[in-house]
């Protein structure tokens, strides 16, 4: 690939061109919005100047509501010898564009399993795809050229190609992406009008739980708009278990044991169901989630502690697996917890009280 037509200069977009212009393909931007094409050219993700002739591949990046119609404008132009798109819904899209008598041999739907709560190019990062999964949903009907331009699409921003049928694909994103989405933002809904006394407690769950609540509404909208059946079978289920999880509760209220003992059973039942369903989860680089063991460690928030720290389970010969940082109330310090592998636990502790860390038993 040696030249390449981003459409659409948001986070994905543009992270997807400086990640091209990083590797020396030349990168030429367009959008609706010319000011937001011009900061993305101003981050050195390519030209805001319309290319000389078609390029070797289109990327749509635009919205999944106006997809099909970019597609289509790019097409009647030939743009490109390829284009594919790379919204979060590949169903609707294609079916589009059938609809519109498209020819489709040169087209592939993609999607990569990225991005952030914030959007538009000041968000866009060139490191935006390493070690995330790039969903390509070929077809019989499909051009081999455009997908081998995918793939080296896929290469160059050093993500893992992952082939899906584009349905497929629709009913996955729903539950692993779109309704967590939903659920994240119906719970911090909750902090909206609580007192105050209450949202001073909020500790480190509530924030893992409530962190892509902070995504852009609009974007969103745009998203699920595209999407709404999947989400809503999910949420369906959701709150079929929401309702049986309410009647345990209440139960546990009783004053009579069995009912008490059902509600227990209840509780523990969806506790258990979700314990499984966690483990299904993808570990480290993807592969076979593995058990780590927590040392909670007392840290100051001021500059060079975290380097620190690292250093010291560093001389100890220890591989810190996963970080989190609990930050404590009204407190300029907090925890952070080292994940590592159960044998390490031992080692690490005792470097890092030798070293005068304080551990939380």
């Amino acid at each position: 690939m040696r030249t390449a037509l981003v459409i659409g200069t948001g986070l994905i977009g543009t992270s997807a061109a400086l990640a091209l212009g990083a590797r020396g393909v030349q990168v030429f931007l367009e959008d609706h919005d010319q000011a937001q094409a011009l900061t993305a050219a101003a981050l050195g993700a390519g030209t805001a100047e319309a290319p000389p002739g078609p390029v070797d591949l289109a990327i749509v990046a635009v919205p999944p509501a106006h997809v099909a119609t970019a597609l289509a404008d790019a097409m009647r132009r030939g743009a490109a010898r390829a284009y594919i798109d790379v919204a979060s819904v590949k169903g609707g899209p294609r079916r589009e564009l059938e609809a519109m008598g498209r020819d489709l041999a040169g087209y592939l739907g993609t999607h990569p399993m990225a991005g952030k709560e914030r959007s538009g190019p000041l968000a866009a990062t060139a490191d935006l795809f390493e070690g995330r999964p790039w969903v390509l949903t070929p077809t019989r009907d499909g051009d081999t050229e455009v997908l081998n331009l995918a793939l080296e699409l896929v290469a160059l921003c050093r993500a893992v190609p992952v082939v899906m049928d584009a349905d497929a694909h629709d009913r996955a994103v729903a539950l692993v992406s779109h309704t967590p989405q939903l659920l994240s933002s119906l719970v911090a809904a909750r902090l909206k009008g609580a007192d105050e006394t209450a949202v001073r407690l909020c500790g480190q769950g509530i924030r893992d739980v409530t962190r892509i609540a902070a995504s852009d509404p609009a974007m969103w909208i745009d998203i699920l708009s595209a999407n709404p059946g999947p989400v809503a079978d999910v949420l369906s289920e959701i709150a079929a278990d929401l309702d049986e999880t309410v009647r345990s509760l209440r139960a546990l209220e009783s004053a009579d044991e069995d009912k008490r003992g059902s509600g227990a059973g209840g509780i523990e039942d969806v506790l258990r169901r979700g314990n499984a369903g966690r483990e299904r989860v993808p570990g480290k680089h993807g592969a076979a989630p593995a058990t780590y063991e927590i040392v909670a460690v007392y840290i100051g928030d001021q500059p060079g502690e975290l380097a620190r720290i690292f250093a010291d389970a560093g001389r100890a010969g220890v591989n810190i697996e996963d970080v989190r940082i609990e930050h404590a109330t009204g407190q300029q310090a907090g925890f952070i917890q080292l994940m590592v592998e159960p044998q390490a636990v031992p080692v690490l502790t005792a470097e890092l009280r030798e070293r005068g860390w304080s551990i939380r038993q």
